[in-house]
């Protein structure tokens, strides 16, 4: 099942350019366009999930609509930069396993769906925003609000200004369906086990996993907002299968999670949420945003991981 909005991808001719799939020219319209999101249950729509287990992959989108690419001053690799990189397809056996997956289709610079909705930065705009979209977050003092100034290395994405119906658009467009889905998806959970456990997965560069002067960069850092966001067991059991299999493991710095782990992760309403950085230098090239030789093993780590985690006793997080 796919979401509900679909829109133009990137160009082929800036596709090719920045290694993202694009449709063939002369392709159906159909085939030119992407829904917000990619949805995959672990049982038939309807029938209660096997598992409390959510896995979602906000920032793996790759798809960049022309109305974009015609605004911006950076060109297609440049931009993707700011990918969670093919964390989608690193998880995508989950559904198989247990757990449903959510995945966005939309590339995180175009919107993103770990901020809040009208998380906006006024500076970005022609025209005046609304008050309730002026936004004065740590993350768009940044430049990285729900549509991002920069990418994650510094550079302003955008040769213009853009206008309030723009980002009114992505946000209705692509954020709120992607919402509306994943609180559906937790909601199932809920319903059928007593709770949910929702996992944000993204990756890091390997630079930043290399903070506080390590000496050798962690493989993963687990952000539960300090112990906020969902209860220790989960957040000590997914760190002890992990370096059960020789990963080095970090908590919260320099991640502690999210829009999505804050806004979802409720212990006390037996709603647990936990985001997942994956040190990119494991799986990726970040120069040419390829996988290396490091993806298949890592991938078949994390299966592993998502079956440990399926088959576990989660009686005590049902108590919150």
């Amino acid at each position: 099942m796919r979401g509900m909005n679909a829109w133009e991808p990137i160009s082929a001719k800036g596709a090719a350019k920045a290694g993202v799939k694009a449709a063939p020219k002369g392709a159906p319209e159909a085939e030119k366009t992407r829904a917000a999101f990619l949805l995959r249950r672990a049982a038939a729509d309807g029938v209660a999930p096997p598992t409390p287990l959510v896995f979602a992959s906000p920032h793996s989108g790759r798809w960049y609509p022309d109305d974009m690419m015609a605004a911006a001053a950076l060109d297609a690799l440049a931009i993707r930069r700011s990918e969670d990189a093919l964390v989608d397809d690193l998880i995508a056996g989950a559904p198989d396993l247990g757990a449903a997956m959510i995945a966005a289709e939309y590339a995180r610079t175009y919107i993103d769906l770990n901020r809040e909705a009208f998380e906006l930065d006024p500076g970005m705009f022609a025209d005046e925003l609304p008050e309730f979209a002026k936004a004065r977050t740590a993350r768009v003092a940044a430049g990285l609000g729900v549509i991002a100034r920069v990418v994650s290395e510094g550079q302003e994405i955008y040769a213009r200004k853009l206008t309030f119906a723009e980002a009114r658009g992505r946000i209705e467009g692509a954020h709120r369906p992607y919402h509306a889905a994943l609180e559906r998806l937790i909601a199932e959970a809920h319903r059928s086990h007593g709770f949910a456990v929702l996992i944000d997965w993204h990756s890091m560069p390997a630079a930043a996993a290399r903070f506080g002067g390590r000496d050798r960069p962690c493989d993963f850092v687990l952000g539960d907002r300090f112990g906020a966001a969902c209860a220790g067991l989960l957040t000590a059991r997914v760190e002890r299968e992990l370096e059960a299999m020789g990963y080095r493991v970090a908590r919260n710095t320099p991640y502690a999670g999210g829009y999505t782990t804050e806004h979802y992760g409720r212990p006390a309403r037996r709603t647990h949420a936990l985001q997942i950085e994956i040190n990119r230098g494991l799986y990726l090239d970040e120069v040419t945003l390829t996988p290396t030789a490091g993806f298949g093993r890592l991938k078949t780590d994390l299966e592993q991981l998502t079956r440990a985690l399926a088959a576990a006793d989660w009686g005590a997080l049902g108590g919150g």
